[in-house]
């Protein structure tokens, strides 16, 4: 923490893979985010009143402004995070550039007006209508891993259904935020839309603060205070939060593709993804032969600070106290018992490193199968069948992804119907997030609550408003006053006709 000659707070931005300090970004207090929130709301209702149309031209620009400034960006997703060109090149950029087209052109279909049809006999020939209008002002706290992908990739939908947003990203990767908020200046978002808080717990929860909604990616542990926070205030609350996801490879699998998928999907982003593969339960037919690939696959990774395309497979970690909880878990399940294949040390002496790890002879009463590890290590479990496998997936406070490998894609599926997870791949992993349209969001509270993607991704960042219209207007409507016992026998004999079940 420091000073600026103004006397604001400045946090410190660090390369994560050379120690190195890049930038510094202003630590922002409760009463400088309340005026970004004051500003948010008076820009609002003309941005929402651009309709449709109007925002979807803003956000096309900036899915070109994207690519046409994509070097830039991955170089700025790299130097806060760490992590190989290829990862931000891959989950971010391409994810960005996606979204902000996806949004504009779907929006309109996700936030039609709704007719709605009742069964009520007091309707008959009115207008039922449901419509989605913007909440108003949406916060959007973001987590370190992702910085374009988590962080403002819910800020398109909340963009798109014309809300102002302001952005909290984490202050350890708060650049790429800052980048891509002089893009959408330069596209013609209207001033004060969008704005980025950067600071740390106490700027987050003045945010919480401000909103009319909040959409947190993160822990588990401070996603029960957001949601507490939010309680309080009254305002609905998204929470995508921990994952601890299993692959389960049945005997029958294509074992090359399955081992590759498990070394490509525990290490991509150094491990550091919600959606990874975290754990693995393998049929003990084919089990030493998954784990002799796997090993060999990740001995092989190339990890180091990237320089450019191709350079590294994998980077450094982005927190730094994540090294100590991988190394935690490591040498937990070390003193359990388990055989560490390959791995199993920090590595270089500066920066955040944890070399890719392969670890055996692992079980429930480790760290590495229950905690959510969230770095470079693979910990594989042998399983006598299927339904040892299930039983150990579901055997998790965790639900937010699966992957089952079979050739037998009838018998995976019927295998992955019964894992308690908000998405299960099949023969895959991870790529099921690129599909926009299909909802992501976890099956148990320690995932989280709610989703993004598909209608409901853009839907959360609305209210509904009901419009009953009448049609056929008379002076005077059969049930009104004053009652009559005639009109009451009448109305008894037409419910118990609506009525008889």
């Amino acid at each position: 923490m420091m000073d600026d000659h103004n006397g604001s707070r400045q946090i410190a931005v660090e390369n994560p893979a050379t120690g190195e300090v890049i930038a510094h970004v202003p630590d922002m207090t409760p009463e400088q985010v309340a005026e970004l929130a004051r500003r948010g709301r008076a820009a609002q209702p003309v941005w929402e009143a651009l309709g449709f149309d109007g925002r979807a031209k803003v956000l096309k620009r900036m899915q070109r402004w994207i690519m046409d400034n994509a070097d830039e960006l991955v170089r700025t997703i790299c130097s806060e995070t760490g992590k190989a060109y290829e990862d931000a090149q891959i989950a971010e950029l391409s994810y960005g550039a996606a979204a902000f087209g996806f949004w504009a052109d779907h929006a309109p279909r996700y936030l039609a007006d709704e007719r709605i049809h009742s069964s009520s006999i007091f309707v008959k020939n009115k207008r039922l209508v449901l419509r989605y209008r913007p909440v108003g002002l949406v916060g959007v706290i973001g987590p370190w891993n992702y910085p374009l992908t988590n962080s403002f990739g819910d800020c398109i939908p909340a963009l798109a259904a014309g809300n102002s947003v302001i952005l909290k990203p984490s202050e350890i990767t708060p650049l790429t935020s800052l980048f891509l908020a002089k893009g959408l200046a330069a596209c013609g978002l209207p001033a004060d839309v969008f704005a980025v808080a950067t600071g740390r717990g106490a700027t987050g929860a003045a945010v919480v603060d401000e909103v009319d909604m909040i959409m947190f990616t993160g822990s588990t542990a401070t996603g029960r205070k957001i949601a507490m926070r939010a309680a309080e205030r009254l305002i609905p609350a998204s929470l995508e939060l921990g994952g601890k996801d299993p692959m389960i490879v049945l005997a029958d699998a294509n074992i090359e593709r399955a081992a590759n998928h498990a070394a490509y999907y525990s290490m991509f982003n150094c491990g550091q993804t919600c959606i990874s593969i975290e754990r693995c339960y393998v049929e003990a037919p084919v089990y030493d032969e998954f784990v002799a690939r796997v090993t060999d696959k990740v001995r092989a990774i190339r990890q180091g600070v990237p320089t450019g395309p191709g350079t590294v497979d994998v980077g450094s970690l982005t927190f730094p106290p994540q090294v100590e909880t991988v190394e935690r878990h490591v040498e937990d399940a070390r003193a359990r018992g388990a055989k560490i294949l390959t791995g199993g040390k920090r590595g270089r002496t500066t920066g955040y490193w944890y070399e890719p790890t392969v670890l055996v002879d692992v079980n429930h009463d480790m760290a590495c199968m229950r905690e959510e590890t969230f770095g470079p290590t693979l910990p594989i479990m042998k399983v006598a069948d299927a339904e040892e496998a299930i039983r150990l997936a579901n055997d998790s406070e965790y639900g937010l992804c699966a992957a089952v490998f079979s050739r037998d894609t009838a018998r995976a599926e019927a295998v992955a119907r019964r894992i308690n997870a908000g998405a299960v791949t099949i023969n895959d992993a991870l790529l099921n997030y690129t599909a926009l349209e299909l909802p992501m969001g976890g099956a148990k509270p320690g995932s989280g609550i709610g989703y993004r993607h598909g209608a409901g991704g853009i839907r959360k960042y609305c209210r509904h408003q009901s419009l009953f219209i009448s049609r056929i207007n008379p002076g005077w409507d059969p049930h009104m006053y004053p009652y009559t016992a005639w009109r009451s026998r009448l109305f008894a004999r037409l419910l118990r006709l609506l009525n008889r079940g």
